[in-house]
């Protein structure tokens, strides 16, 4: 059986040689098969580092390929990107940072082997801030909520999927990727177990606050919920300032010399004019996205493939191989 290890690389130009040969000696010890290695740099911004790291193992290892993305896409959709890159039967997610060892892998595959399409490990204590905890927490709620994920589906960007899973996965058009979205529109069939999570060893996380924001509403893409939510709030604003405005005129008749507070009014009419600009935003948040995709926003766009003994290339989208002059990445030309 073959295994694809597909990893996302974001300035990690100091761990990643580690992760795959710490990650080849794990598959030698299980003697399940063989594995290939499908590492996407997502445009790191070090100067080329993590470039020059990539392609070293692509020398050192026939089993090793390198896609090179031209702009940053963001982790989902750099793993969307290896997974049309991928040849193995079974598929495997990693990170780039060591925080995640490939000797849990056995603990992944070992609960496939029970007939489950895809597994996720999770980690019982993570090596994290306080807040970026709370972000985790405050994702998990949403995602359980939006998209419907059951209860005891605990997830992490450590997991393994089947070749069929893989196969319509990459059928996703979106530029708004969001992983556990297209998974649990292809399956139900999910198991989760338990992995260690270790300190960083090397750097920090390269999500900023901003980045997760973005990752986070991409869930948008997978569910009306919001949409629902908001004509809920319509229905309950509206109801509440037709309770409020037949009080304010029952007491206006009872009590006509009372004034009514300008305070009061001017708070109202700022609650409701935020509530009904918030939900316009929430609205043109879908149309904007259906537009993108109407124009074909790419998920990704591929720079430069590397392999083991082979001139670096370019696969366009209609299937065309284009085979690249210079290896040096600079102002590399088709041949003619």
């Amino acid at each position: 059986m073959l295994y694809s290890v597909v990893i996302p690389c974001y300035c990690s130009s100091l761990t990643i040689r580690r992760v795959v040969e710490m990650t080849q000696e794990q598959f030698r010890k299980m003697d399940r098969g063989e594995a290939e290695f499908v590492l996407v740099d997502d445009c790191s911004p070090d100067e080329g580092k993590t470039v020059r790291a990539l392609r070293s193992l692509v020398k050192d290892y026939d089993n090793v390929r390198v896609i090179e993305l031209a702009r940053n896409a963001g982790q989902h959709n750099a793993v969307l990107a290896a997974l049309h890159y991928t040849k193995g039967d079974v598929i495997i997610a990693m990170d780039d940072d060591m925080q995640t060892r490939p000797s849990e892998i056995p603990k992944i595959l070992g609960k496939m082997e029970e007939g489950y399409d895809i597994v996720y490990g999770y980690y019982e204590k993570k090596k994290e801030s306080r807040f970026r905890s709370f972000g985790s927490y405050v994702n998990y709620m949403t995602t359980r909520i939006l998209l419907k994920k059951p209860k005891s589906m605990k997830t992490s960007s450590f997991w393994a999927i089947r070749r069929y899973v893989r196969d319509y996965a990459i059928q996703y058009p979106s530029s708004f990727t969001h992983l556990q979205g297209v998974f649990l529109r292809i399956t139900k069939n999910i198991a989760s177990v338990p992995i260690q999570h270790y300190e960083r060893e090397v750097g920090k996380s390269g999500y900023t606050f901003k980045k997760l924001i973005q990752l986070w509403s991409n869930i948008l893409g997978f569910s009306i919920v919001p949409l629902h939510t908001a004509t809920v709030c319509g229905y309950i604003a509206s109801a509440l300032g037709l309770i409020l405005g037949l009080y304010a005129v029952i007491h206006k008749i009872r009590h006509p010399l009372t004034t009514l507070g300008w305070p009061s009014l001017m708070a109202a009419i700022c609650f409701f004019a935020g509530l009904v600009l918030l939900f316009e935003g929430l609205i043109g948040e879908y149309i904007g996205r259906i537009f993108l995709g109407i124009n074909n926003n790419p998920q990704f766009v591929v720079r430069r493939i590397n392999e083991h003994g082979r001139q670096p290339y370019i696969e366009t989208p209609d299937g065309s191989i284009y085979v690249l002059k210079s290896t040096d990445g600079n102002g590399e030309k088709p041949e003619e």
